[in-house]
């Protein structure tokens, strides 16, 4: 074979490796495609005046493959969930565990305005692979303020590990944020914990830019509980 055909064959290869580390798949033999089960979406195409100083580039497509430690489960599935707003003004605090993340009329909980949290407790100090938020997706809107946390005290005092924070001038005082905000979806918000390990996990957010008030759809967490 002559040496511009091992060129060829080599360049072939390299762009080959290149497609498949393209499309999301695992390097580490030991992880696995985190599966999830969407709800429909509520809107179709880009939503267009919104208006927020720290919005992400919206781009229209599907969020690709995410991969976590073989192994990895839900842990938040029916958990107890605390608030700062222990008397929501629609709906339950469970509503955040229950499992339903339709975008409809009856599946949200909604609590006061101004800087809120809901916490979720996993029963055990575990580590964390992949947290979902869905807020509200039955039209496009974008949360303020959204912050996530996660401790092994139950009140937030010590040992705390922020793994999301879009509040960029400190509103929450829990430091300045450096992620971007974006707007509702049916896809939910995926966070990358990278690791880290808490028992209970609580998620700030003060309003949105169609009113003040918060809202959860549900949220999943997803780890490896202690051995």
């Amino acid at each position: 074979m002559n040496k511009h055909a091992l060129t060829i064959i080599s360049l072939f290869s390299f762009v080959a490796a290149a497609a498949v580390f393209a499309s999301g798949s695992p390097q580490d033999p030991s992880k696995e495609e985190l599966k999830l089960q969407l709800p429909k979406p509520m809107f179709i195409g880009t939503p267009r005046n919104i208006k927020t100083p720290n919005l992400e580039v919206v781009t229209g497509k599907p969020r690709g493959p995410f991969f976590v430690p073989m192994g990895t489960i839900i842990l938040s599935a029916k958990k107890a969930v605390t608030s700062s707003d222990m008397q929501p003004v629609i709906g339950e605090l469970s509503f955040l565990t229950d499992g339903e993340k339709s975008g409809e009329d009856g599946y949200f909980v909604e609590l006061g305005p101004g800087g809120q949290w809901v916490q979720i407790d996993l029963g055990a100090s575990s580590t964390l692979h992949a947290v979902l938020v869905w807020h509200y997706h039955g039209q496009a809107r974008v949360y303020r303020d959204v912050a996530v946390q996660v401790s092994d005290d139950k009140d937030f005092l010590k040992g705390v590990t922020t793994i999301f924070n879009n509040d960029h001038d400190n509103t929450l005082g829990l430091g300045l944020g450096r992620d971007k905000e974006y707007i509702e979806t049916n896809e939910g918000r995926l966070i990358d914990p990278k690791g880290a390990k808490g028992r209970y996990i609580r998620l700030w957010s003060g309003g949105n830019t169609s009113n003040d008030m918060n809202h959860y759809v549900e949220v999943e967490v997803y780890g490896t509980p202690p051995k």
